[in-house]
């Protein structure tokens, strides 16, 4: 009798323990942080951005090898519809791939546009000056000669050191022209690299600069980058 009560108090305790257990959880829709769920119907922005862009942008937006997305002049210079489209198709000329669905990744329209939103949100400055900022975009013809004497003038300080060296043609050949423009213009603030309006205080960064500057680079660009005969290769 003994045993079959110890038994019966036992499972009785056992229940009750299981039961406290769940006590914690709210009815209602799962968490989405935490519940697992299909790929496509995450809607989540930490989720989102952990999984796909923290290995290359930061966790936070920022310390990553790629353009710090943290960077509040960067949120300035680009618009919703580039970062979308950057987003969904990838950026030629660089490491960034296509994480759309209609161009071979996995995320629908409306986990990019949560990213986007996301990143506006959480990086945006509406106080961020642009009265002065250099277009995102230009079509101002970049003159190589002039950006070299600019660049001797208001880059080489730093970027002769190895580390810094963004002549070199491996560099150029993960870089897009758009990508070196965006980086001239908003900065790279989580390594130190001043922005257009930094560089040289009083006297920002023009459009006419900046593509000069983007296209001396453009010209030391090789479709051999790394190779021993750089010289005889056709500049792209």
């Amino acid at each position: 009798m003994n045993i079959r009560g110890n038994a019966i108090l036992s499972f009785i305790s056992l229940t009750v323990l299981m039961s406290s257990m769940g006590c914690h959880r709210r009815i209602g829709p799962p968490n989405d942080q935490e519940e697992l769920m299909r790929p496509e119907n995450v809607v989540s922005f930490d989720r989102l951005y952990k999984q796909n862009c923290s290995a290359c942008h930061g966790e936070n937006g920022s310390g990553g090898p790629a353009l710090d997305l943290a960077n509040p002049t960067y949120q300035a210079l680009t618009d919703d519809a580039s970062l979308r489209r950057w987003t969904t198709y990838g950026m030629p000329g660089t490491q960034m791939p296509a994480f759309g669905e209609s161009a071979g990744g996995f995320l629908t329209p409306q986990q990019v546009d949560t990213l986007v939103g996301g990143m506006r949100s959480r990086w945006a400055r509406a106080d961020q000056e642009v009265h002065d900022m250099p277009p995102y975009s230009s079509s101002t013809i970049g003159i190589a000669e002039q950006g070299h004497q600019i660049f001797q003038v208001k880059c080489s300080s730093c970027h002769q050191q190895e580390q810094q060296r963004i002549t070199d043609t491996s560099y150029l050949a993960l870089m897009s022209d758009q990508s070196l423009r965006t980086i001239v213009i908003a900065g790279r603030p989580d390594l130190g690299q001043p922005d257009y309006k930094q560089v040289q205080p009083g006297q920002p960064l023009t459009d006419q600069v900046v593509s000069d500057i983007v296209a001396y680079l453009h010209s030391l660009r090789s479709d051999t980058p790394g190779q021993p005969y750089p010289e005889t290769s056709i500049k792209r």
